[in-house]
């Protein structure tokens, strides 16, 4: 099995090449692709593609009123004439030296890696970011279309609730940073980078553990800080099990789906996008406003409140591990733990719900063992 690395390039450069003699065209502005040896191949004639000479043709290779291109031509522009990706301007701006030339990185691709197929081991850090192609997935798979905005695509759909949920679960990777929710202002609102979450609600927890520190026995409040903490690691593993993964429970229609979306199967759909994997700081109020009530209901004021700074800090905590076992380079003692949840997602999602530990799975005989089944594929 073949691993080519290709270079990154910029937009910049892309526009360079546009000449008969040196023609390169983008493909959902991510990879690059040099066409003058297909200039006088191409059925069409070469004026057609020297017309969109260093521009995307994602659009052009879709309009079905000139030519709508079969999944062969996505596979004969990959297997011919692929030189490198596009940079994404983050990428531009981290990694290019003063003089615009192609940074020393490199991007690599597997053309015959299907991440949506479960496996029985992990993949490997570097299949982890193999981009999906985005136009052959949707070709096949018939779910969405990571080249447009994914919410109205999904109010809009009329899938099966087994359809749904055999898709839904089955990784894809984006290549651009975060796959486009809304396609419009409002996608800010839709994502959420990892230090906000210490930002947000680490002095909340310093407030309450302090107010109760000031107003209390202070063995005994650290007492109900770990009492907290504990409790949250159950929390934890319910609502991963019975509320984010809803699944079967879940109403037959569109709406429920999209919901259902929204909260957790966005995630499993783009496991790697860096900007949701942590809650955004609404939707935990929202989900943390019942639990807050119920403390501060059962106990006396001062211990709620150091109760309720242990299972916040549970809850940093969590947040936080999840986005670095996704994306971070992890000590030897935290190995286990990324291989687990990441099995959780390439290979059974109906096991593993613990993501701090897996100690409420095996309480529960949720284990994902080294035995365990793969998820089954309903839909191809």
């Amino acid at each position: 099995m073949e691993t080519k690395t290709l270079p990154l390039y910029t937009a910049k450069q892309l526009q360079e090449h546009s000449s008969a003699k040196d023609c390169w065209v983008s493909l959902y502005n991510r990879k690059l692709y040099n066409v003058t040896k297909f200039l006088d191949e191409h059925p069409g004639g070469p004026e057609l593609i020297l017309e969109h000479a260093g521009k995307d043709i994602t659009e052009v290779l879709k309009d079905a009123t000139l030519h709508e291109h079969s999944v062969t031509a996505y596979e004969a522009l990959d297997e011919n004439y692929l030189v490198g990706y596009l940079a994404t301007p983050d990428e531009e701006s981290k990694l290019l030296n003063p003089s615009g030339a192609a940074p020393p990185v490199e991007v690599r691709l597997q053309d015959d890696y299907d991440s949506t197929v479960f496996v029985p081991e992990v993949p490997s850090e570097e299949k982890l970011s193999i981009v999906t192609d985005y136009s052959r997935d949707f070709t096949r798979h018939k779910f969405l279309d990571l080249n447009k905005p994914l919410l109205m695509q999904m109010l809009r759909a009329d899938f099966t609730k087994e359809f749904y949920l055999d898709q839904i679960h089955r990784p894809r990777h984006y290549g651009r940073g975060s796959a486009p929710l809304f396609g419009n202002f409002l996608e800010p609102l839709s994502k959420t980078a990892w230090y906000v979450i210490p930002i947000v609600w680490f002095p909340v927890i310093l407030y309450h553990i302090y107010t109760a520190f000031q107003h209390m026995n202070r063995p005994f409040a650290t007492f109900l800080f770990g009492v907290g903490l504990f409790v949250w690691t159950l929390i934890e593993y319910g609502m991963h099990r019975f509320l984010f993964h809803l699944d079967e429970y879940l109403p037959n229609n569109q709406i429920a789906y999209t919901l259902h979306f929204l909260l957790h199967g966005v995630h499993h759909y783009l496991p790697m996008d860096r900007y949701r994997l942590v809650m955004p700081p609404t939707l935990f109020v929202l989900l943390c406003t019942p639990f807050y009530k119920l403390v501060f209901g059962l106990l006396p004021h001062y211990w709620a409140c150091a109760g309720f700074a242990g299972g916040m800090f549970g809850y940093m905590c969590y947040d936080l591990t999840h986005y670095f076992l996704h994306h971070a380079k992890l000590p030897t003692y935290l190995q286990k733990l990324k291989r687990y949840h990441m099995e959780h997602h390439y290979k059974n999602y109906e096991l593993g719900f613990g993501v701090t530990s897996w100690f409420w799975d095996n309480v529960f005989g949720t284990y994902l063992g080294e035995n365990a089944p793969l998820s089954k594929i309903k839909f191809e």
